[in-house]
C-alpha cells in the first residue's frame, strides 16, 4: 500500500494543505491537515516576491520557518493516523512560489526539501517546476495532467478549473491530449483590495462583490491587458498582476466606490475564466471547480450563468474534496517521480517533450 503525502502552499498564502493519499491503480484521499499561515511569515512570503535588500538571506529564513510549519503538520497528521515516518514512501512538497518568470527562463519556489526530510524522516521530492522550464515549458500549470489521472472517467468534454490565487484550466476530452493554462487573477486582487481596504484576509463566499456593482469601465480597461489576449500555453503570477497594477487602472476611474471594486475583480475573474475556457473548448459539457473559489457563491453564480450550456460544479459532485485537490496533486507528482512516469504535458507547458519532474531528498 504506497502511502504518499503532498504538501501545497499557494499563491494565496492563507495556509498549508497536507493530502494523505494511497497511490495503488487509484488514487485514494485517506486523511488531510491545514495549518494557518503565521501572519508574520504570510508577510515575509509577499515581500519576497518584490525585489528588496538582503533578498537570499530573507528567503532562506523564510523557507526554513515554511519547512518547520509543515514539519510540524506531518506530524500532526502521522500521529492523528497512527502512522510512522516510514510508512511513507516520500512527501510531495510543491515549496512557495516567490517569483515564476518563465519567459525569462525561471520559476523559484523555496521550501528547503533537506530540511524537511530532517525533520520528518521521510524523503522528500520537490523543485517539480523547473525541469519543464528548463525544457522551454512555462513550469506551469502542473495540474493538468493529474486532473487528467482523477476525472477523464467522467466520458465527457470536461473543464477542471483551479481558483486559488490565480485560476487555471485543464482541460479533458476522449482521445485528445489534454491542454490546460493559467486564466489569470483567481482570488490575488479580491483578497488584496479587501485586505488593504477592511483588513480581512479574503471576501468570504464573496459577500463583500455581491453588494457592489461592476464598473464597466475598470472591467474594460483590465480586461486589455495583453495576458488576457495571449492564447495557451501561458502561466501568470504576482509579477503580472498585484496591487500596482489594479491601482494603474483605478487612475482612470475617479469617484469609485470600494465595494465596486471588488465586484469588478469578481467579474475579472468570472469573465477571463469564461472567455479563455469559450476560446479553447467552446463545448464544455461539464466545469468541475476546486481550489478556494469553489466556496464563492458568487463567483459560481457568475461562471454558471457565463456558461449556460455547462454543468458547473464543484469537484464534491464527483466525490473529491475542493479544498484537497492540489496537495493531492503533489501527492501524485511524487508517485510519479519515483516511478519514473513522466507528469508534465507539453501540449499545456509548451515544453519540448515529457519530462520526469522534481528532484529527491532521500530520508
Amino acid at each position: 500500500m504506497p502511502l504518499y503525502l503532498g504538501v501545497m502552499s499557494g499563491t494565496s498564502l492563507d495556509g498549508l494543505d497536507i493530502a494523505l493519499i494511497e497511490q495503488e491503480q487509484h488514487l485514494k484521499l485517506l486523511a488531510t491537515h491545514y495549518i494557518p499561515m503565521p501572519a508574520s511569515l504570510r508577510q515575509d512570503l509577499l515581500d519576497l516576491c518584490a525585489s528588496g535588500p538582503d533578498e537570499i538571506a530573507r528567503a532562506a529564513l523564510a523557507e526554513n520557518q515554511w519547512v518547520r510549519l509543515a514539519a510540524e503538520g506531518i506530524q500532526h497528521l502521522l500521529a492523528a493516523q497512527d502512522l510512522k515516518p516510514e510508512a511513507i514512501r516520500a512527501i510531495g512538497s510543491h515549496g512557495q512560489t516567490i517569483r515564476h518568470e518563465p519567459a525569462r527562463g525561471f520559476t523559484v519556489q523555496i521550501g528547503n526539501p533537506a530540511l524537511l526530510a530532517e525533520l520528518t524522516g521521510i524523503s522528500v521530492v520537490s523543485d517539480f517546476r523547473r525541469r519543464d522550464v528548463a525544457a522551454g515549458g512555462q513550469g506551469a500549470p502542473l495540474v493538468p495532467a493529474f486532473h487528467e489521472a482523477l476525472f477523464a472517467h467522467q466520458g465527457q468534454r470536461l473543464a477542471v478549473l483551479n481558483v486559488g490565487g490565480f485560476s487555471n484550466l485543464s482541460l479533458i476530452e476522449q482521445d485528445k491530449q489534454v491542454s490546460g493554462f493559467d486564466c489569470g487573477p483567481g482570488n490575488v486582487l479580491l483578497d488584496a483590495w479587501i485586505q488593504q481596504k477592511q483588513g480581512h484576509s479574503y471576501d468570504a463566499d464573496g459577500a463583500w462583490a455581491g453588494t457592489g456593482q461592476v464598473i464597466p469601465g475598470l472591467l474594460a480597461s483590465q480586461l486589455s491587458d495583453p495576458f488576457f489576449a495571449g492564447t495557451g500555453p501561458k502561466s501568470t503570477g504576482r509579477e503580472v498582476f498585484n496591487l500596482p497594477w489594479l491601482n494603474q487602472h483605478l487612475a482612470s476611474q475617479p469617484g469609485y466606490r470600494d465595494e465596486d471594486v471588488q465586484a469588478t475583480l469578481l467579474e475579472l475573474t468570472a469573465r477571463s475564466i469564461v472567455s479563455s475556457l469559450q476560446a479553447a473548448q467552446d463545448d464544455t459539457q461539464a466545469l468541475l471547480v476546486c481550489g478556494g473559489g469553489a466556496h464563492n457563491s458568487v463567483l459560481m453564480q457568475r461562471l454558471a450563468t457565463l456558461l449556460p450550456n455547462a454543468r458547473v460544479s464543484s469537484t464534491a459532485a464527483c466525490g473529491v474534496d475542493p479544498d484537497w485537490v492540489e496537495a493531492m496533486a503533489f501527492a501524485w507528482l511524487a508517485h510519479c517521480c519515483l516511478e519514473h512516469i513522466p507528469a508534465n504535458r507539453p501540449s499545456v507547458t509548451a515544453a519540448r517533450g515529457l519530462r520526469v519532474l522534481g528532484a529527491i531528498y532521500p530520508a
